[in-house]
């Protein structure tokens, strides 16, 4: 009895992943069918079976190296070849060859960001993630789609291409991007992070694809500006110290 209970746990995260596998493959033929809102949605439901099945797996303790390969090649799918699928068939096809390179430099990042997650992820924190997760980079694109299907942006298709190199780049970069298990809504937050808080789920109720495309879009754009100003603070600091020994050098050389 006790060997079936635990063959059924092992089965468990699987199947969340399998719905993730599920939600990229039917985002894929709704956007072969001109239905982008449909694959959208279905990319954003596969992130939230992508976030499951990693909960179960702990909860459950039924974390397998067969669930981690499984993981990595739904989300390939769901997060790489949906997206980009959906990315080229909305607007970049009219780009031509530069529209479906833009669709696979997408996927080829996702790809490498997933394998080289898979490689190092036991050697740094478990705080942040090392490049964009691809999760996050495919609900933006799809937070996009319905963002243009709400509001109507000038030339949507270029920003889609921009879209496409800019992701792909952050995915693959050296960028840390938190991924929020150390977050413990027990401890003690100021009262203007409840405020933000509450805030941004009125607004995510009230037009939610227009706050979830924020959401995902400041989440991308915040580790990218903050890494930035990182390295323009170091770039300054290592500037200073050099006058500093310049001037020290020059003093001891005249005396």
């Amino acid at each position: 009895m006790a060997r079936d209970q635990k063959a059924y746990i092992l089965v468990l995260p699987s199947l969340f992943t399998t719905g993730n596998l599920f939600c990229g493959f039917y985002s894929i033929i709704a956007a072969f069918n001109h239905e982008f809102e449909r694959a959208a949605y279905a990319i954003l439901i596969a992130g939230i079976f992508d976030v499951l099945d990693g909960r179960v797996a702990r909860i459950t303790k039924s974390q397998s190296q067969f669930g981690i390969e499984y993981d990595s090649i739904a989300d390939v799918v769901s997060f790489g070849v949906a997206p980009g699928v959906m990315a080229y068939v909305w607007g970049l096809s009219g780009f031509g060859r530069v529209g479906w390179v833009s669709a696979f430099f997408f996927l080829a990042c996702g790809a490498l960001r997933l394998a080289r997650f898979n490689t190092i992820s036991e050697s740094i924190p478990k705080s942040y993630f090392l490049g964009l997760p691809t999760p996050a980079a495919a609900n933006l694109l799809a937070g996009y789609v319905l963002v243009q299907s709400e509001l109507v942006l000038p030339v949507p298709d270029k920003i889609m291409l921009c879209l496409m190199f800019f992701l792909g780049g952050l995915m693959v970069s050296n960028i840390r991007y938190r991924t929020f298990k150390d977050f413990d809504l027990r401890h003690r937050r100021s009262f203007i992070q409840l405020v933000f808080a509450v805030a941004a789920m009125v607004f995510v109720a009230i037009r939610p694809e227009v706050g979830l495309f924020v959401v995902f879009g400041y989440y991308a754009l915040w580790g990218f500006i903050r890494e930035s100003i990182v390295w323009l603070k170091g770039r300054l600091v290592d500037k200073k110290r050099k006058v500093r020994w310049d001037l020290k050098s020059k003093e001891n050389h005249e005396l």
